[in-house]
């Protein structure tokens, strides 16, 4: 059965039930529990993770590894026990993108990673020692640009 996401940014679109993530433990900061994934291809560099319950709720996200090659998510047993993630599910990884006028100031949440498995969704706090909330996207690419 077909879900309606209405939307501020996209309009109305019909979203497949397999398409609907659950996040039980919610979103950082934000309302709502059931969001999807949008994005324009399946190579796309950016998606949008946007909610189902609130039209004009959505976040950029990224595959932290495109822009982080020797990125880490560490997360104690425990929360991995907690979440019901087992080490052999096909999790997604994902982190929140800051947009910004430049590009030099776009940035990663590397410290709150997005992780997906079985169409439920979990925010996890990384414990990697080298997670930085805000890890600039393009600055490299700026300065090689201006060089």
């Amino acid at each position: 059965m077909a879900v309606t996401l209405q939307s501020t940014r996209v309009g109305d679109l019909e979203i497949s039930a397999e398409s609907v993530l659950e996040f039980p433990h919610g979103l950082i900061g934000l309302g709502g529990s059931r969001y999807t994934l949008l994005a324009r291809s399946d190579d796309a560099a950016f998606v949008w993770l946007h909610s189902l319950d609130d039209p004009a709720l959505a976040l950029p996200l990224t595959n932290p590894w495109r822009f982080f090659p020797s990125y880490e998510v560490e997360i104690g047993d425990d929360e991995v026990e907690r979440l019901g993630i087992a080490s052999d599910d096909d999790t997604a990884v994902y982190v929140t993108v800051r947009a910004a006028e430049s590009l030099e100031d776009f940035s990663a949440n590397l410290r709150a990673p997005i992780l997906v498995s079985n169409g439920f969704g979990h925010q996890v706090i990384n414990q990697a020692p080298d997670a930085p909330v805000r890890a600039p996207l393009f600055a490299s690419d700026v300065e090689e640009r201006a060089a």
